[in-house]
């Protein structure tokens, strides 16, 4: 099984994912819109946001 790292610009468009759609969800949270959209946006977030933390970085 290959191993699956994460480039720097691969780690940064994830990043960049994460940050928009947790904005999203508190977006939506504030405005007490429909929780579909809470489900969807935190859970990209958190999906996102895990494998940011658990994948080794590759060097280059």
């Amino acid at each position: 099984m290959p191993e699956l790292t994460l480039t720097p610009a691969s780690a940064t468009v994830l990043f960049v994912i994460a940050c928009l759609a947790g904005y999203r969800y508190r977006t939506v949270w504030k405005t007490e819109g429909p929780r579909w959209q809470l489900w969807l946006f935190g859970t990209v977030a958190a999906v996102l946001l895990l494998a940011l933390g658990l994948l080794p970085m590759s060097e280059g």
